[in-house]
């Protein structure tokens, strides 16, 4: 069975989008989940399509489930081609590895073009998924970042964390995302793979890392749901439980900018380089809001 890695240069080109979705214990919400990306992830496909069939898929990321998600999902791959199933490995005992690190194996399993990503549990809306791709397109973006901010349901606890974790973001990183936290957004699956997400909650900073890769975005809002089946897996905690190691991550962040190098390589004799050089020029897209 090859692993996510072996699975990086394997990218068909008719796979125009790929639809990534971390789970951890989220049984219940597996089957509606799938009903509903099949559409969305279909429109938004079409819309990234520069001619040609569009095609996609969606990838469930089996986080470290102790419930049968995994059995849930390979259950309606009998009759989906186009979803598919990873699991997560070396996970702690009842417990996965984290959003980050799903995330991370999922985009380098990904075969599309352009990698969508959301979460599990329903809250986000795949519905919301061909604005993005038209926001893309319109403003020739890198990457369509979600914006529930208008339209959240999570409860105060997790609304004021995100709110210090914004503000500490702002002041150190210069990044004016309002919504960096939602999980609900389109990008380069070029992008994608060079995030790194392998560090515990380095998700939450993707929309400015793309940005210091020389990439640019566009900000959309987007619809936020409530749970209705199972528990929040990733961000229980307080807010100060919380907002102290975001505050950790956006050192972590700000070192691995500074040391951040060159990677372009050109092979001798040949005019193909060894990894996609990045736009030179990179400008943020502020959502009517910012403006």
């Amino acid at each position: 069975m090859p692993s996510t890695d072996e699975l990086v240069s394997k990218t068909p080109a008719h796979v125009v989008l790929s639809v990534v979705a971390p789970a951890h214990n989220e049984s219940g919400n597996i089957e509606p989940l799938v009903a509903e990306v099949e559409p969305g992830a279909r429109a938004a496909a079409e819309v990234l399509s520069s001619g040609g069939h569009p095609s996609f898929e969606f990838v469930v990321v089996d986080d470290g489930s102790t419930d049968d998600t995994a059995d849930r999902v390979r259950a309606l791959m009998s009759t989906r081609p186009w979803l598919r199933l990873v699991r997560m490995q070396d996970t702690p005992p009842g417990r996965g590895n984290g959003q980050s690190a799903a995330f991370h194996a999922g985009f380098r399993a990904a075969r599309g073009a352009w990698i969508a990503s959301l979460d599990a549990d329903l809250q986000n809306d795949p519905a919301d998924l061909p604005a993005l791709a038209r926001a893309l397109v319109e403003h020739g973006a890198d990457l369509a970042q979600g914006d529930r901010s208008r339209n959240r349901q999570d409860n105060w606890v997790k609304r004021r964390g995100s709110e210090v974790g914004r503000l500490f973001r702002r002041l150190l990183l210069g990044d004016h995302v309002r919504d960096t936290g939602c999980s609900l957004r389109i990008l380069r699956r070029s992008d994608a793979v060079r995030l790194p997400l392998e560090f515990k909650g380095m998700h939450r900073f993707i929309p400015i890392t793309v940005v210091k890769l020389g990439g640019t975005i566009v900000e959309c809002e987007v619809t936020h749901r409530a749970r209705h089946t199972g528990e929040t897996k990733y961000g229980q905690l307080g807010i100060a439980k919380r907002a102290i190691p975001g505050l950790i991550d956006c050192f972590a962040v700000i070192w691995m900018a500074g040391r951040r190098r060159p990677v372009i390589g050109v092979e001798e004799g040949s005019s193909v380089t060894a990894e996609a050089k990045p736009p030179a020029h990179a400008a943020h897209h502020p959502t009517g809001a910012e403006r």
